[in-house]
């Protein structure tokens, strides 16, 4: 059985407030936080494992489209 491929978080944050919230695949979540960095360059954006045992994974709302060109620039 082949292993589940790593799922990351990544959120941007105004101050203490998430402002965006996206979880996908690794190179996904890679390709996201760089265009949020670049579009909101003074907002902290991270990016966290979902582990795969994870309850918040679990009982997490879907997201719309995983797609990174879904995302505005």
């Amino acid at each position: 059985m082949e292993p589940l491929p790593q799922r990351r978080r990544v959120r941007v944050w105004f101050g203490d407030h998430v402002v965006a919230d996206y979880r996908a695949e690794a190179d996904l979540a890679c390709r996201y936080a760089e265009a949020m960095s670049r579009r909101f360059a003074g907002l902290r954006v991270t990016s966290d494992p979902i582990p795969e045992t994870s309850s918040e994974e679990a009982s997490a709302r879907p997201l719309p489209g995983e797609r990174l060109w879904e995302v505005a620039p």
